[in-house]
Formats: C-alpha cells, structure tokens, sequence
C-alpha cells in the first residue's frame, strides 16, 4: 500500500532523510518512532507530497508521485501542527476540507456528519472551533483527515498534548481503522502507544532506519535482559552461588529468565520478602538504538 524506497532529503548541510526505505503493508498499522529531529516529520511531508524528496521514490497504492491530486485523494494527512481555523466552528472546518477534496450535497453532509461522531463533537459541531480543548481540536484534527473517506492515512503525533479520556478515544478510533481495513502511518514518542497499536514498527534516528520488525521482534532483538529485584527476608544459606548483585538484603539478577531463576533461588533455599521484576519493551528498545542524550 505503501512503498518508500531510498528517500533523501536534504536542507542545505543539513541531511534530514538518508536513504530510508520500508514498505506498509494494506491494513497495517505501521509505527515510525524516533526522537527529535530523527527525520519522522520530514518523511511524512514527502510521502504526502507537500516536499519533494531530493531523490528515491514514493508509491501510494501502486501510483507513484503524491503531488499528484489523485494520489493526494488516496491519502488522509492528520499532521503534528493542528490544520484548523479557530475561527470556523467545528462542522464548518469540516466541511471545508470536504470540499477541497471535492465533496459535494448529500455526500458532503454524510461524510461531515460520520466525522463529527467519529470525533465525539457532535454536540459541539457548531462550537467556534477557538474554544475547543486541546483534546477537542486533535479529535477534529484527525476527523479532518478522515472527512474524505481515505485508504491511506498519516497520523504525526496525534496525542500530543491531550488528556488522557480524548486519548483514549483517538487509540479507540485507531483501532476501529485498522478493523476496517486503513493503512495507517503513525508516528509518536509514546512507545506505550506504538506497543498497542502497531503491527510492526522502524525506529529512526539521524535520517536513518535504525532497525524495523514488529514490537515482539524488536524486544528481542534489542531489548536486553529482563532483570529481578529480590529483597531477602534472611542470610544467604552457606555455599550458595547468588545469580547477581547482592547489596544489602536487595538481589539483582540481569536474565532471560526470570522465573526460573526465582525457582533455583527457591530451591536453594534462599527466602525472598519481596520481588519486583522489569521485562524489557519498546522503551528499552528506543534507548538502546537511539542513546540516552537529551534531543532538543
């Protein structure tokens, strides 16, 4: 559905996209993470044709060249930026888009209605969109995107900034594309968000894919070993090996598997007060490749 072969982009020195390749797969919930300045935004504007790459290619549905009207019709665009007029209410910014799109009568109105349910601003359709929450306007945002009834859509942040019940609602929506069959391109800096939502995942950094498979592959992969906190509830019995750390009465054990270790601990006859344990995830995953530095 979609297919992104050996993109570049390049602002003067500045090399914002280098030689990114992936393909998304129709129906496919697909995660672009990555940290600031990684690139994700700069390979979204291209794949919606609002830049040209320097070089590479884009298809969307097997037609090349998103600057195209056509193609841009196939593509539903929900950027990082809200795309709104404050100063419209939330039905009229509706049916704007519509019609840039090429909407018209009784369509119009079906789509325009079917967004604002969709967006649970029904109530509000006729509210300046100015006063809408912040949680309000990203729902709206999104239903812009979708007001034309797209295959294909681009979602960049689309939960920044909002409270948690208008998140929910968003990862809801997200979810119920995916059951009808949307291709979705979605990029976060919530690993949390990408672990519910997303089939597979590349993680991007310095313009580069740094790795891609699904979230269970890329914790495998590169998430490390998951690691044990035991506090004892007594002495260590006498000739027994600890399988970590001991500092005081706190074990840390660094394993691949962690209840079997918990087991030979048992066993050995070493009593345990208390346990806490960390599997590694997509966050270890997004440390590990990209580092630990502050992006600004």
């Amino acid at each position: 559905m979609i297919q992104v072969t050996n993109l570049r982009k390049s602002f003067g020195p500045l090399v914002a996209v280098d030689g990114v390749s992936f393909e998304v797969r129709p129906g496919e919930t697909f995660g672009l993470l990555g940290p600031n300045g990684a690139g994700k935004s700069t390979t979204i504007n291209m794949l919606c044709g609002a830049l040209r790459p320097d070089s590479g290619r884009v298809a969307i549905d097997g037609a090349a060249d998103p600057t195209r009207p056509e193609v841009r019709h196939r593509i539903g665009l929900a950027p990082q930026a809200l795309s709104l007029y404050d100063g419209l209410s939330g039905e009229e910014n509706l049916y704007f888009f519509g019609r840039l799109y090429g909407l018209r009568g009784a369509r119009l109105k079906e789509r325009v209605d079917w967004a604002l349910t969709f967006a649970g601003l029904t109530e509000r359709r006729r509210d300046r969109t100015g006063i809408y929450s912040g949680g309000m306007k990203r729902r709206l945002n999104l239903a812009c995107a979708l007001v034309h009834d797209p295959p294909v859509i681009f979602l960049d942040e689309p939960t920044a900034g909002v409270d948690p019940q208008s998140c929910n609602h968003i990862f809801e929506n997200i979810e119920g594309l995916a059951r009808q069959g949307r291709t979705v391109l979605y990029t976060t800096h919530y690993m949390e968000e990408a672990q519910r939502l997303c089939h597979r995942v590349a993680i991007m950094d310095h313009g580069k894919i740094l790795a891609l498979d699904t979230v269970a592959g890329l914790i495998a992969q590169h998430g490390g070993r998951a690691v044990v906190e035991a506090r004892l509830a007594g002495p260590v019995p006498e000739g027994v090996a600890l399988p970590g750390a001991l500092d005081g009465d706190r074990l840390r054990i660094d394993t691949d598997q962690p209840l079997e270790e918990l087991v030979r601990l048992a066993a050995a006859g070493v009593k345990v007060a208390a346990i806490r344990t960390e599997e590694p995830d997509l966050e270890a995953v997004f440390l590990a490749l990209t580092g630990r530095r502050l992006r600004d």
